[in-house]
């Protein structure tokens, strides 16, 4: 299938949304005090903007997604103790974050090619394999197994493993700056964990595979879309219209 080429419109989008995940997270961690609430303002603020110019199945979208975001960063880091925010707390502009990189994947999925639907689970598993057998991360294999069920439920494996890449990339950064820690053995479950996990991005992943298939039962309900477009495509990121 023929990717669509860039627009001016779209570059800037990334450039923006690339933009407000990095200097937030950074502003959060580096500046005291008034860090996170303002980092709390700047990236909620630049999500109503986008949300109020959205059509209505995109802001549907992406309302469900700050929801499933706020209900699993609430399990994972305040329940499970999978891993913990620098304040012990959930800092309110995650849930957005959360939204705006699930947009950021949806403008790139439909700019690369099926390609990466393959290349991304063959690049990654020696190096799950090697976490494994090694015992330095024993986490990733089952996220990694969560990833490829992403991949193989076949609505949006496209978005999945360009959100992969994505989430690895802002964990990595993300921990890096000491934003979030993650636990060295997943409670409950004994599994080491590396911080990052490699494989991290399957909770990205499965996050948005519940938008998708959200989206996609109010779609089938009402089969031309809310706003008369084919909302299942361009959440896969295949679509021929313009994303949020």
């Amino acid at each position: 299938m023929q990717t669509e080429a860039w627009t001016r419109h779209e570059l800037q989008r990334v450039l923006l949304v690339t933009g407000i995940i990095a200097g937030g997270l950074a502003f959060d961690q580096l500046v005291d005090f008034w860090g996170q609430t303002l980092t709390n303002v700047g990236i909620w603020g630049a999500f109503l903007y986008w949300l109020r110019g959205a059509r209505p199945d995109d802001q549907l979208a992406l309302g469900i997604c700050v929801l499933y975001a706020t209900l699993g960063e609430i399990f994972l880091s305040l329940v499970w103790g999978l891993y913990e925010y620098r304040l012990a707390n959930v800092p309110l502009f995650v849930p957005p974050g959360h939204a705006l990189l699930f947009m950021l994947g949806r403008i790139l999925a439909e700019k690369i090619d099926r390609w990466i639907e393959w290349v991304v689970p063959l690049a990654a598993a020696p190096f799950v394999f090697l976490l494994a057998v090694t015992g330095l991360g024993t986490l990733d294999a089952l996220l990694f197994a969560l990833f490829l069920l992403c991949l193989l439920s076949g609505r949006a494996s496209r978005l999945y493993a360009v959100m992969f890449v994505l989430s690895l990339a802002m964990e990595v950064y993300g921990t890096w700056l000491g934003n979030w820690t993650w636990a060295a053995e997943a409670p409950w479950l004994g599994f080491t964990t590396l911080n990052p996990p490699l494989a991290a991005g399957a909770f990205y992943c499965m996050l948005d595979m519940l938008v998708v298939a959200t989206v996609a039962g109010r779609q089938a309900k009402t089969p031309a879309g809310l706003n008369g477009g084919p909302v299942a495509l361009r959440l896969a990121g295949v679509g021929g219209s313009r994303p949020v």
